[in-house]
């Protein structure tokens, strides 16, 4: 989108809102007898810090999905937030892999932009949504909340807890690509209500409409409380995950060509070999956290927690044209060349350990909400040699076959990590109706790096301070308009090859900011939010010819700088309620060593994204709901240069609930139909390692679900 076009588009973006909340004040005269689980009112961003303030009297852009919501999206993984948000998008989202997410325009980075109910974890893996209660995504930089982490924002991964009630759950559902999957979940508590238990198992055989892609996921979880005397709370969780299935990979350009959509089937698997393993994704995740209140006001939490992970990455793999001599695409003949790609029992340890004070303090007229603490967090990876080996040529039909080569001829890196984090972060209520947030966190890391075959060592230390500040103004009760602005840092070092001037040595900080301004209202029957954000974000290039020894130096090369407006918005009014969200984004490249890089666009990101979700309940028959869904995603850069694109795309998805009760069983039947008219479509084109990628829509699938509650 021009920079004009946005800029004036602003002005009507918040006069919508203002409409939207005048309506709602007029709506709270006469409140509904109906509840609805919104984005903003009533939930809380754990994540973010700053205690229990709801989100809608805090100063941050953020979404709140709970397991309600993303079951009835039909949600199995959490790249299906992309349907639910408009500011979140796909980011190479391969099926039978890893899910990556695009926030703000920004790819936030699978090793330090994930968390677990507030501790980070390692995302290169498949992570459950069985035993989740909730996902909260905090939009932007992320410094005061995490040591390193890329600019677009956190994901935080809430794991479901004992219930004050008895719940006895199961579910199945079933897609006609022929994926079954059955979930159980049970919260009890004994003991006059002192100790609790919840338990969670999954089944799911998977089988994408993608042929020849089958496989299976297993999930086993147990939590559980116990509530020692009065303010004294101890918690334990631990959870165990399987998933075995081969991964797809992309399609990309065919030399100058852009393939048209319409005449790709997206259930070729070009991964389709008669040697074709599984990828294999295990994982272990536990932790234990104490609560000890300290009289009326403050409260001592210590939580810690350690994650395992073992994965074995295999594909047989497309990449590039050595016919052609171009290895950022496919061969105009649709032709490419294969490579058998191993890397196995590859080892992910995580732990961390969190000790944090909160509580409030009054000096003078101001009130504190304080919270202050350290974290400690250890990281480990352990891999064997990997195999990249060149096997032949295949075709984008998908029939070639060729023959494996499973030699490990290629070193892997081993890496370690050590990281101390002291965080101190204070909301005041400085007079009735204005609040000042203010934030700091100080960061020691230490990271080493090695070659499996002892190759190419590296190892450093650094420190940063990341700081952040609002301002927050109450106009109304329920309605907050605030200004935020923060920092985010990344660490780097240039690769240890004789290519590189610098190899192996630390490259400075990569340091985001963010400015934020932002307008929330909340009430009964309505939650909206609008935003206008600005984040820059240093890029890190290699400069020079680099195709001899020393002439490549890795350094900071400009920055890239997103603007934009973001608005939702939850409305219910009678049997209607109505869910939006809408981004507008102006990315651009700036300040490159390359000149024809100047203003341009980065690659797979959307100027305007939307979506909407609008349900009506039948009067008629009572328990009976409809809903429809609409996802529009604007047009994507191909390749930097922005020489090609692919379209914008519109995609409806239908579906119906119907809540049966039966004595003191209630049934309730869900059906769903995603893009239901079937539309074909690049749904993204991500550009990685030098090479452009396609991903296709999935086709028209239809699910069926019983939830039985006893």
């Amino acid at each position: 989108m021009p920079r004009h076009t946005l800029h004036s588009s602003l002005p009507l973006a918040f006069s919508l809102a203002c409409a939207f909340w005048c309506e709602a004040s007029r709506a709270d005269e006469a409140p509904q007898q109906i509840t609805v689980t919104g984005r903003i009112n009533g939930a809380t961003l754990e994540v973010a810090g700053f205690g229990d303030v709801p989100l809608e009297r805090a100063p941050f852009a953020a979404s709140v999905l709970d397991a309600s919501q993303l079951q009835e999206a039909g949600a199995r993984n959490f790249t299906d937030l992309t349907r639910l948000d408009a500011a979140i998008s796909d980011a190479y989202n391969a099926e039978g892999y890893w899910q990556s997410l695009t926030v703000r325009g920004f790819v936030i980075d699978n090793r330090f932009n994930y968390r677990r109910d507030g501790l980070p974890i390692n995302a290169e893996t498949v992570i459950p949504l069985d035993n989740k209660s909730a996902l909260q995504v905090l939009k932007g930089t992320s410094g005061l909340q995490a040591g390193t982490s890329a600019p677009g924002g956190l994901v935080d991964f809430i794991v479901k807890r004992p219930l004050a009630h008895e719940l006895t759950r199961a579910v199945v559902e079933w897609r006609d690509s022929g994926s079954l999957a059955v979930d159980a979940d049970f919260s009890r508590r004994f003991d006059d209500g002192r100790f609790g238990i919840r338990v969670n198992a999954a089944y799911e055989r998977l089988a994408p409409p993608v042929r020849d892609d089958k496989g299976e996921r297993h999930l086993a979880s147990v939590a559980g409380d116990w509530r020692v005397a009065d303010g004294t709370l101890v918690e334990a969780e631990f959870e165990s995950s399987l998933q075995s299935q081969p991964s797809v990979p992309a399609f990309s350009l065919l030399g100058p060509v852009l393939p048209d959509a319409r005449s790709v089937d997206p259930r070729i698997n070009l991964n389709d070999q008669p040697w074709s393993l599984p990828v294999v994704f295990a994982g272990h995740t536990g932790s234990l956290r104490l609560q000890q209140r300290l009289g009326d006001d403050w409260r001592l939490t210590a939580h810690a927690m350690a994650q395992r992970l073992v994965t074995q990455d295999r594909v047989a793999f497309p990449f590039g044209c050595s016919a052609e001599d171009d290895f950022t695409r496919y061969c105009s003949d649709g032709s490419f060349d294969f490579y058998d790609y191993r890397s196995e029992n590859e080892h992910r340890d995580s732990d961390a350990l969190q000790l944090q004070l909160e509580g409030h303090a009054r000096t003078g007229g101001i009130t504190h909400q304080i919270e202050t603490g350290v974290l400690l967090t250890r990281f480990r990876m352990r891999s064997l040699g990997q195999a990249y080996n060149f096997v032949g040529t295949g075709t984008v039909d998908g029939l070639s076959v060729v023959p494996p080569d499973p030699t490990l001829a290629y070193p892997n890196t081993n890496r370690d990590e050590r990281s101390t984090e002291l965080f101190l972060r204070d909301a005041m209520q400085l007079v009735p109706g204005w609040g000042l947030w203010a934030g700091l966190r100080h960061t020691r890391l230490h990271r080493d790096a090695v070659g499996t075959d002892g190759s190419a060592p590296t190892s450093y230390d650094q420190g940063f301070t990341t700081p952040w500040l609002a301002l927050t103004r109450e106009l109304a009760p329920r309605t907050l308009l605030y200004a935020s602005w923060g920092q985010g840092i990344e660490s780097f070092v240039a690769p240890n090859l004789p290519l590189y001037t610098n190899a192996g040595r630390p490259l400075p900080t990569l340091k985001s900011r963010q400015a934020e301004i932002g307008l929330k209202h909340g009430s009964a029957s309505v939650d909206a939010s609008a935003a206008l954000f600005d984040i820059v974000r240093p890029e890190q290039s290699d400069i020079g010819s680099c195709d001899e020894v020393a002439t490549c130096t890795s350094q900071i090369d400009g920055r890239s700088h997103h603007r934009g407006a973001e608005l939702l918005l939850s409305w219910h009014a009678g049997p209607w309620l109505l869910h939006g969200s809408g981004l507008w984004l102006d990315a651009t490249r700036e300040g490159s060593a390359d000149p024809n890089l100047e203003g341009l666009r980065p690659t797979n990101v959307a100027n305007r994204t939307l979506r909407a979700e609008l349900e009506h309940r039948d009067a008629l028959l009572p328990g009976l709901a409809l809903h429809a869904a609409l996802v529009y995603e604007g047009d994507r850069m191909v390749v930097p240069d922005n020489s090609v694109r692919i379209p914008s795309w519109t995609r409806i998805d239908l579906g119906a609930r119907y809540v049966q009760p039966l004595g003191r069983t209630t049934l309730t039947w869900r059906l769903g139909i995603d893009n239901a008219a079937d539309r074909r479509a690049w749904k993204e084109a991500p550009y990685q390692y030098g090479h452009a990628y396609l991903f296709p829509m999935a086709p028209r699938t239809i699910r069926l679900s019983l939830q039985a509650d006893i």
